[in-house]
């Protein structure tokens, strides 16, 4: 049986505290599942934001998407995460990837790597984290027994990391692109691969992984051809028609983005989608259809 839908939304703009309390309520609101937090420079703060989401909500889950393992001390992650669970009642899933901007870790003064080096990397962290969180000694203890872990992963070797360790397996349904910090959307096609790939590593686990997609762009349209220009011009070669066949791109009428969402969990198990803070009021009405057809 699959997974039932959970939807979360990435809030990306740094705010007041008023507005962000505000806009973290209108998420509980709209009927979001998790309210996540990206890991980039110039954006929230990662643990604070999420302790004040927190405190402005009392339902919607709480996560990082995804924090950047270069950034962080693992000891000192395991504090924070530790900490921050407690001080949200046990509301954290704490999500994890490797970064895949340069410029980022160059501005903080900290090394970027091989692809092959952050992997490794990231290995070290979700092993420390498992070490010290699951010491009794450990301090501060996390309200969860087990914090839920996501990877973020689209790579061989991360994808089958992410099917050894993660609770969630989040794809990201894309690959680095030609610029330096840049992505360019898979095709159906090219995400079945990477599922395929995950779900041999996957073969030997007790419980199934959540699946994890993050939706770039969501449009409910009669006319969605002006919303996908901009995507279009930074793509060239793509299609309209086929930008509206990725699977991170939702745009169309009401019905064809529920039916849609319906057939990618049937095509690829995705059970849990995250949408961008941008298209957080646009996805609500989707959200709600999908959940009166299954009440």
């Amino acid at each position: 049986m699959p997974h039932p839908f959970r939807f979360g939304v990435n809030l990306l703009t740094p705010s007041p505290a008023a507005d962000w309390r505000a806009k973290c309520r209108r998420a509980e609101e709209l009927g979001y599942d998790v309210i996540l937090v990206p890991d980039h420079l110039g954006m929230v703060a990662p643990f604070p934001a999420l302790v004040a989401a927190a405190e402005a909500t009392e339902r919607p889950r709480l996560g990082t998407f995804v924090l950047n393992a270069g950034f962080w001390n693992p000891a000192l992650l395991a504090r924070e995460v530790a900490a921050t669970d407690a001080l949200t009642g046990g509301r954290l899933e704490l999500g994890l990837g490797t970064g895949y901007v340069q410029a980022e870790h160059e501005a903080a003064g900290l090394p970027f790597g091989s692809p092959g080096e952050r992997v490794d990397q990231l290995r070290r962290t979700v092993a420390e984290l498992d070490r010290l969180l699951g010491s009794e000694e450990f301090q501060p203890r996390p309200t969860q027994s087990r914090v839920p872990l996501l990877i973020g992963a689209n790579g061989d070797r991360m994808l089958r990391l992410t099917a050894e360790r993660a609770d969630i397996a989040a794809f990201t349904g894309a690959r680095a692109g030609a610029a330096p910090g840049t992505l360019t959307p898979l095709s159906a096609e090219e995400l079945d691969e990477r599922i395929a790939l995950y779900q041999e590593s996957a073969a030997g686990r007790p419980e199934p992984a959540e699946l994890n997609l993050l939706i770039q762009l969501v449009a409910v349209t009669d006319d969605p051809g002006p919303v996908l220009e901009p995507l279009l011009e930074r793509q060239p070669g793509l299609s309209l028609d086929r930008a509206l066949e990725l699977p991170i791109i939702l745009a169309g009428p009401l019905d064809d983005v529920v039916a849609r969402v319906r057939a990618q969990r049937e095509r690829f198990g995705f059970s849990y989608l995250t949408v961008l803070e941008p298209y957080m009021e646009a996805f609500a009405p989707v959200m709600r259809r999908l959940r009166e057809e299954s009440a």
